[in-house]
């Protein structure tokens, strides 16, 4: 995968397919393209009970689109439980340009002034590829993906793709669906251009909190 642009990396996007390392010690990147694909439905995305608490709290400064590449670099990291990752140096560099093109977005959890978790992803039309998410903190990363769906809900996303699915994303709603499936939803959402909020509207988080009723 030499030569590889940002804007191929777009159309690749845009065509269902993302680019993986094997890990972030190998320099070769490979066309994913998923038979079973992950999606996070907005209309239902589930907060657990214990959750809404701690965002009610704001035990953390959230913030958006202020230490991207911080929080690719905390995607990367090793850590106990996750040893290895497959985001090389060619994906860092290359999102970091996707990034300055204001179609990669990180939302951020900070305390003391502190990165302690975060996610980032993709954005096209009215799709937000959710690429990954650290934790330095207990639930950091899992308040920035309520912040991220506020974003999303707020600003008219289609279609939030969390690439696979894992026991950790079913807690909050996250199914699984086919290749044909992704490919008909994916085509809808870049027909719509959304609109990605750096500064939160009012009232979106509650909103998204009191969606639905959480029963765990």
């Amino acid at each position: 995968m030499s030569q590889l642009t940002p804007q191929i990396l777009l159309r690749a996007y845009a065509a269902g397919i993302f680019p993986m390392a094997e890990s972030r010690d190998d320099a070769k990147l490979y066309w994913i393209d998923p038979e079973m694909r992950g999606l996070l439905p907005l209309e239902k995305f589930h907060v657990p009970k214990k959750l809404r608490r701690t965002v009610r709290q704001n035990i953390f400064d959230v913030r958006c689109n202020t230490a991207f590449l911080d929080v690719m670099r905390g995607c990367a990291e090793a850590t106990e439980t996750r040893p290895n990752t497959w985001i090389n140096a060619e994906i860092v560099s290359l999102y970091e340009d996707l990034y300055a093109m204001g179609h990669a977005h990180s939302v951020e959890c900070w305390r003391d002034g502190k990165l302690v978790g975060g996610l980032y992803g993709v954005a096209l039309g009215a799709a937000f590829f959710g690429e990954s998410m650290f934790s330095r903190e207990t639930d950091a990363s899992k308040v920035a993906l309520v912040h991220l769906v506020a974003r999303l809900k707020a600003g008219g996303y289609l279609l939030l793709d969390t690439q696979f699915v894992t026991a950790h994303l079913r807690r909050f709603g996250v199914v699984e669906v086919s290749r044909g499936e992704y490919h008909r939803r994916l085509g809808e959402a870049l027909k719509v251009q959304a609109r990605f909020y750096p500064d939160l509207p009012a009232g979106a988080i509650e909103a998204v909190l009191q969606s639905r009723t959480q029963t765990s």
